[in-house]
């Protein structure tokens, strides 16, 4: 079997997930997924992996993440890891789709930036009417 890689991204937080044969074990930063802390971070990857069913549990995954915040990244590694299950079975990419298009495709949106003479808000200044 190959090697596949696949990148998801949210925010600033890029997480980068290698599929190998194996025996169904999930790596996150060199740490067992299994030692996570229980959270709602936590449960946001493992969606993606109780989607997968079997095919998960074929294959060990291990993925790096790094930049964003703790929720940036998990939303980075269940894209990650839905779009490494999806190449590896086919069958996978349309049951992603029909539950929630996030875990097939990336959402694009970012921060705001801030305008000038605003205070550091992001919305331009309002005008001043003087009548």
């Amino acid at each position: 079997m190959k090697v596949i890689h696949e990148v998801g991204t949210r925010k600033t937080a890029v997480a980068r997930a290698t599929l190998t044969a194996g025996a169904g074990i999930v790596r996150i930063n060199s740490r067992l997924f299994s030692t996570l802390p229980q959270n709602m971070f936590r449960a946001k990857i493992e969606e993606a992996l109780l989607l997968a069913g079997d095919a998960a549990k074929k294959v060990n995954i291990n993925v790096r993440v790094n930049g964003g915040g703790v929720n940036g990244q998990a939303e980075a590694i269940r894209l990650a890891l839905a779009k490494v299950l999806a190449v590896f079975d086919k069958k996978l990419h349309t049951k992603y789709l029909d539950y929630d298009r996030v875990f097939t495709v990336a959402d694009v949106r970012r921060k705001e930036t801030h305008k000038p003479n605003c205070q550091g808000k992001a919305r331009a200044k309002r005008q001043k009417s003087y009548r």
